[in-house]
């Protein structure tokens, strides 16, 4: 889903302590478990030499589970699993597209709902049947057959609570008022065209004000909204609450995000839950795969309640089971919008280039 999914705001005491992981391959996280990741073929078990042999997921590089877990599903599937990273959410997408006839793997994981209209259209999927049914409040409008959710996030806009309350000032609670003067040099977005939240936060414009995205955006600028290259660049660079020399208190980023600046019990930040953009990621069986059953079972594995639960902690985002857990900190500080943005991913699709070139030259006005 994201080019990079440094998706939860940590503390900077925390991103030190991730500092020797790489960004791009691993999510940020350091994740659940063991901490390691599956970035390599895994050894073969007695299980997977009587059984099919291996499975290959093609994915995006924030792909992270805990190797445990990988090693109790080869070990019960009789399938050793070999993972590929294939770039980012859209590389992957555009991989996958153009790989339609000659499958780069035998199945993938982290297309989102804004890139998945591309290979599917190309019939880059076969159809899946699954032992488990995730909410149909996640199913793809078109593809449902094909693209089984197994994770959501929403990049929502963020706000330094704390700043707000020592300035004695309201914070803003929609989009409408983050062009508003009493906010004036305030806010800090990724840019559309270089991040996927910044893509994100573009797409909650796009839905909430229609065809008048332009003069939105128009308004956000003159009101001295700035544009960054990345979420990281954002957060961590501007945002008040995310660096000791950021001087701006909103920015864009995850529901999740609060719940990694808890102090003394409370978090010093907070989504602004009617601003949310919604991401579910999706994962399918590529048509032709060498081994589509094993393809099968993996998709199967992901939606169990053992790796639903685990994805908080390794990859940042939300489980789509209902009998998955999320911690505690979650559960209390990371409040998940109730009617969040949405955009229909073939009208994403169609337009996707046309909106990007069309808010580059907003922005360079």
């Amino acid at each position: 889903m994201l080019h990079v999914r440094v998706r939860a705001a940590l503390t900077a005491s925390s991103l030190a302590s991730v500092a020797a992981l790489s960004l791009v391959g691993c999510s940020l996280a350091g994740g659940g478990g063991d901490g390691s990741t599956a970035t390599e073929p895994s050894t073969s078990s007695p299980g997977a030499e009587q059984g099919g042999g291996t499975v290959v997921l093609a994915t995006h590089e924030s792909f992270h589970l805990p190797k445990k877990l990988v090693k109790a599903f080869e070990a019960e599937s009789g399938y050793d699993l070999e993972v590929r990273a294939a770039g980012d959410a859209g590389t992957l997408a555009t991989k996958l597209s153009l790989t339609a006839d000659n499958p780069i793997a035998d199945a993938a994981f982290g297309i989102d709902n804004t890139f998945a209209s591309r290979p599917l259209g190309e019939g880059a999927f076969a159809e899946v049947t699954t032992t488990a049914t995730p909410p149909a409040e996640y199913a793809l409008p078109e593809g449902g057959d094909r693209l089984v959710p197994i994770d959501s996030a929403n990049v929502c806009v963020n706000v330094d609570t704390a700043w707000f309350e020592q300035e004695g000032i309201e914070p803003p609670r929609t989009l409408e008022d983050l062009a508003d003067d009493r906010y004036r040099d305030l806010f800090v977005t990724p840019g559309a065209s270089t991040s996927s939240p910044g893509m994100a936060f573009f797409l909650a414009t796009v839905a909430a004000f229609g065809d008048s995205w332009p003069d939105y955006w128009t308004e956000l600028l003159d009101n001295g909204a700035k544009v960054v290259d990345g979420w990281e660049d954002a957060y961590y660079g501007d945002f008040t609450a995310g660096s000791d020399n950021g001087t701006r208190p909103i920015v864009v980023s995850y529901d999740s995000s609060p719940a990694f600046t808890v102090s003394g019990g409370r978090t010093t930040t907070a989504a602004l839950l009617d601003t949310c953009f919604r991401q579910v990621e999706y994962a399918g069986v590529l048509e032709g795969a060498d081994n589509p059953a094993g393809a099968e079972a993996l998709v199967d594995w992901m939606l169990t309640d053992e790796v639903q639960s685990a994805l908080p902690e390794s990859m940042y985002v939300f489980p789509v089971m209902p009998g998955a857990t999320v911690p505690e900190d979650w559960a209390e500080f990371a409040p998940q919008p109730s009617d969040p943005y949405e955009v229909d991913p073939a009208e994403i699709d169609a337009n996707r280039e046309q909106w990007l070139t069309d808010w580059t030259d907003v922005i360079s006005r």
